[in-house]
């Protein structure tokens, strides 16, 4: 069995894909995913919000993705980024690969936090977040060709923060706790979807333009 198992040919290629996705499933992201679930639940079940924990979670899943991006490239992610960054695996493709590991992660997760939360009347589904979060996820890319992953990756949250507790202060401050007036405004409907698929594209667009720029990219 063992001299079967070397003879595999995609098992190299497996062993490949590990070792480039590692940097961007440990550290302290891995563990961020699970705190935020983990007082998801607890919130729903301990501290009496219900169904509404729900909308919450909805408002922060789009981010949760950036916070794996961040530390995916970059020299805190590879002591030897500058060799890495330079070679035929690294660059956009190797990013890419970790940004794919990071979402294969995250999108299972969530599904699953959402599935045992308590159900609510009405509201976006458990899939309303992924066209936000991939939106989000590729404008962080595009920016992180100029300024590095981490950075972009904090700009992106800070302004999705903004965009989603803002309004909620502007109305009341009880909407920023329940959060479901601005997860419908900013999830539901075709066409906030829309916006969002949109806003995919042109994240996308702009990471093919800038691709070959990760080849050199040096920053953090």
């Amino acid at each position: 069995a063992g001299p079967a198992w070397h003879r595999l040919p995609g098992r190299h290629r497996f062993g490949r894909v590990l070792w480039a996705a590692g940097p961007a499933l440990r550290g302290p992201w891995t563990g961020a995913l699970a705190l935020v679930v983990c007082a998801a639940v607890a919130l729903a079940y301990g501290g009496g919000l219900g169904g509404s924990v729900r909308a919450l979670l909805l408002l922060v899943a789009p981010v949760l993705p950036l916070a794996g991006v961040g530390v995916s490239y970059g020299r805190s992610a590879d002591p030897l980024h500058e060799i890495i960054a330079t070679s035929p695996s690294g660059g956009l493709r190797l990013l890419l690969t970790r940004t794919a590991a990071v979402l294969g992660v995250t999108v299972p997760v969530l599904a699953l936090a959402w599935a045992v939360l308590p159900a609510s009347a009405g509201g976006p589904g458990p899939l309303a977040w992924l066209l936000p979060g991939l939106a989000l996820t590729l404008a962080a890319l595009g920016i992180g060709s100029y300024v590095g992953c981490r950075t972009a990756a904090l700009v992106v949250a800070a302004g999705w923060a903004a965009a989603v507790t803002v309004p909620a202060l502007d109305t009341s401050p009880s909407a920023l706790l329940d959060g479901t007036p601005t997860a419908l405004r900013y999830f539901a409907g075709l066409p906030a979807q829309g916006a969002w698929a949109v806003a995919a594209v042109l994240g996308a667009a702009l990471l093919v333009l800038r691709r070959r720029s990760f080849d050199h990219l040096e920053t953090s």
